[in-house]
């Protein structure tokens, strides 16, 4: 007679407290497991990071997932957050070629910026939560609660493996032993903490491709803009590029609720090299400025600013980067260490969850 008791629980330890960690950490402590998060930054949740600032929602990091998405829905549903999903309220966008704006058709932002848009998703655009992208990681460290070992402000610099399973060394000392290891950072990161247990094919992901964003969030008084802000925002043609600002958001006009309705909340997205970003945010709120000056015709100063800069945050997908990430994991299979997130399979919020669900879904096994 089959036996119907339980698998016994593993001890997990998850290096990286972003969204993919996260949504490990949930569904495996669901499953019976135990499990340790270490999180280099005092501040757990990565990319999804919102500010709330009397009535404004000011977005530091992703400002939504992909419409289509069906994983991060079912992670909200699961978390009991749900109901606080929230559309565009518009899906127009503008396209600034040097000169002037024009409204584009469904997906030609995408061309304007070079994005691949499959084409079910053109004129789609993006979901968020009704008080930021900052409420799914809320919602997740909530389900974590009293249920997982944390250790933020704690830097993972190896693996050393034993009879007795993985140990961590990190800034604290060395761990206990894990039977499982789950390394959602960066692909630079993981280089630097598997090259020595597992050589060549995981050493060649610190060669990957990564892009750093500033982006600059400006509060002004609605009458102060003479744009009717009606649509999503605009993009910058390639040609007309200024101080490598490539779009700005109409935050305000696109979610409900980002705003006071005496003020527009725009958002400038700009695309630096690693030592242009760390110029003071008085110069990064200058060229802010100065470029929706040039767009949108401005009559006044913003009431307030936020600068938020993600240096070499964002991975470049290509087939080079694909093939490093697949012989990596050949590399790592039957090993217990497990290489989880965006920076592996694939960019943005819903490719992060979908990681997180196959990876957790795969310690079943």
């Amino acid at each position: 007679m089959a036996s119907s008791a339980s698998p016994p629980s593993r001890r997990l330890a998850i290096i990286g407290g972003g969204l993919t960690g996260l949504t490990v950490a949930v569904r495996r402590l669901d499953a019976g497991d135990s499990v340790t998060i270490f999180e280099r930054d005092a501040r757990l949740g990565g990319q999804l990071w919102t500010e709330l600032q009397a009535e404004f929602v000011i977005e530091l990091g992703a400002e939504g997932f992909v419409a289509r998405s069906e994983a991060v829905p079912k992670i909200a549903q699961r978390l009991g957050i749900a109901d606080q999903l929230i559309e565009q309220e518009l899906h127009t966008s503008y396209g600034f070629d040097g000169q002037s704006l024009r409204a584009l058709a469904p997906g030609e932002a995408a061309t304007f910026l070079g994005f691949q848009v499959p084409q079910e998703e053109l004129g789609r655009g993006i979901k968020s939560f009704r008080l930021g992208m900052g409420q799914l990681a809320d919602g997740l460290q909530h389900a974590l609660a009293g249920r997982a070992a944390l250790h933020a402000g704690t830097t993972v610099t190896g693996l050393q493996r034993t009879a007795q399973g993985w140990h961590l060394l990190h800034s604290g000392g060395r761990s206990a032993a894990f039977d499982q290891v789950v390394v959602a950072t960066t692909a630079h990161a993981a280089a630097r903490l598997l090259a020595e247990p597992f050589g060549a094919p995981l050493a060649a992901l610190d060669q990957a491709r990564t892009l750093s964003s500033v982006t600059v969030s400006l509060a002004f008084e609605r009458r102060l803009v003479e744009h009717a802000l009606d649509g999503t925002g605009f993009v910058v043609a390639t040609q007309a590029m200024e101080s490598g600002c490539r779009a700005c958001t109409f935050v305000s006009s696109k979610f409900a609720g980002r705003a006071p309705a005496s003020h527009a909340l725009l958002r400038v997205f700009f695309r630096p090299d690693a030592a242009e970003a760390e110029l003071p945010d008085a110069d990064w709120k200058a060229r802010a400025e100065a470029q929706l000056q040039r767009v949108l015709t401005l009559s006044g100063a913003p009431s307030h600013a936020w600068v938020s800069r993600w240096l070499n945050a964002l991975p470049v997908f290509d087939g080079v980067h694909r093939e490093r990430v697949s012989q990596a994991e050949i590399s790592l299979r039957g090993s217990g260490v497990h290489l989880a997130g965006s920076a592996f399979h694939g960019s943005g919020i819903d490719a992060a969850v979908r990681s997180a669900e196959a990876t957790a879904s795969a310690l079943d096994a």
